[in-house]
């Protein structure tokens, strides 16, 4: 009974449904926003559902301004450049809109606009998120329109430090948006290639927090169905974008990865994490990468969960069968096998398994992350040898 000690928490309000953005207007009032700042990225600035939204906001009279200047993988240049936006526009709230980089990066602005420490005295450690100024915390609407990162439901932002070109995790519970969005209408424009990567992520979410060796059977419970959803309905939404019981369907699995996470996280993404700093990858896509390789290293210590988690996603109730399910969806969603398929070289492997294992998600991985294991990880997946 030793080992069964837990710290357990769950999300903020979610609403989930066709044509939900509409209620953001009311959702604003609700939680005394009264003046937003719309955070998103270039690319989805352009495009129809962000004039949308603004159109929404302008017929309901609310008066925001918009800031676009966020990176795939958000640095802390463009936190600044937000935070002074923020501050400039005289804001009182942010409705973060977009991927895992506009949500997280809408919640780091609105984090820090009411700081007076920098930012990186609030980097996940120990308890520095009591250093911050809780009071001074502004509220945050989060509507996403990829279904991976579930960072709508987070209490986190992760941060490209430019200096060291390593990944940071920024937390305070109070980072936690007051409402989630989930409207799969939004999302119906992905590209197949954004679906995929997107999705992956979900899963490797999901699969990490629940192979994680700490104890948290509701999480776990919340990450076998997350998987069962992303197995079923990402194959579908990447053939058929406008799919929308299956867009809300993946909606709903990247929020129960998040909501599942909080149990660990492991190698997938202490390896993705300095990938995507040193090459500017795609994180879910690198995810996904990874995903087989770390798998296969772990089984010592997880077959036997992979065979319950494979008998509830309906395979033959073995290790192998969940293996050959996890090849197969890659292969359906054109997963690179490998990392030099995916523009990754052998030239930083030494950096990159130094960087792995002080990466804050290498302490949830079943099995130590040791920097031998960590480059066994990258010279197999560099070359495609599981």
């Amino acid at each position: 009974m030793a080992n069964l000690v837990g710290n357990w928490n769950y999300p903020t309000n979610v609403r989930l449904g066709e044509g939900r953005v509409k209620e953001l207007p009311d959702a604003l009032s609700e939680f005394g926003i009264t003046r937003p700042l719309v955070v998103t990225d270039a690319g989805l600035a352009r495009m129809k559902i962000t004039q949308n939204l603004q159109d929404l906001l302008a017929v309901a009279k609310v008066p925001f301004s918009l800031f676009s200047a966020v990176r795939p993988n958000p640095v802390a240049s463009g936190i600044e450049a937000g935070i002074a936006a923020f501050r400039a526009g005289g804001h009182d709230g942010v409705v973060a809109f977009g991927g895992g980089s506009a949500l997280d990066s809408g919640k780091l602005i609105a984090f820090m606009a009411g700081q007076h420490l920098p930012l990186w005295e609030f980097e996940d450690i120990g308890d520095r998120w009591k250093r911050a100024d809780a009071a001074a915390i502004a509220p945050v609407i989060a509507i996403p329109t990829t279904a991976g990162t579930g960072s709508e439901v987070g209490r986190a932002g992760v941060i490209t430090d430019e200096a060291t070109h390593t990944k940071k995790v920024i937390f305070h519970p109070s980072m936690m948006p007051k409402l989630a969005l989930l409207d799969p209408e939004l999302s119906v424009g992905m590209p197949p290639v954004v679906t995929a990567g997107t999705g992956m992520d979900a899963l490797a979410h999901c699969l990490e927090a629940y192979c994680a060796p700490s104890h948290h059977p509701m999480a776990e419970g919340i990450a076998i169905e997350g998987m069962r959803l992303c197995f079923t309905y990402l194959p579908r939404v990447f053939a058929d974008g406008a799919d929308l019981e299956g867009r809300a369907e993946m909606l709903s699995a990247a929020a129960m990865g998040a909501a599942a996470f909080q149990k660990g996280l492991g190698a997938i993404h202490a390896l993705s994490h300095p990938v995507g700093a040193l090459y500017d990858t795609h994180h879910g896509m690198t995810n996904a990468v990874f995903m087989p390789y770390v798998l296969v290293m772990n089984r010592p210590a997880i077959e036997e969960k992979i065979g319950r988690l494979a008998a509830y996603l309906g395979l033959v109730p073995s290790f192998d069968a969940f293996l050959d399910a996890i090849l197969n969806l890659r292969e359906r969603l054109n997963v690179p096998h490998t990392l030099a398929g995916f523009g990754v070289s052998a030239e930083r492997r030494e950096q990159i398994a130094e960087m792995a294992i002080v990466d804050p998600t290498a302490s949830g991985n079943p099995l130590a992350l040791t920097r031998g294991r960590a480059l066994e990880l990258f010279d197999r997946a560099l070359i495609g040898r599981i």
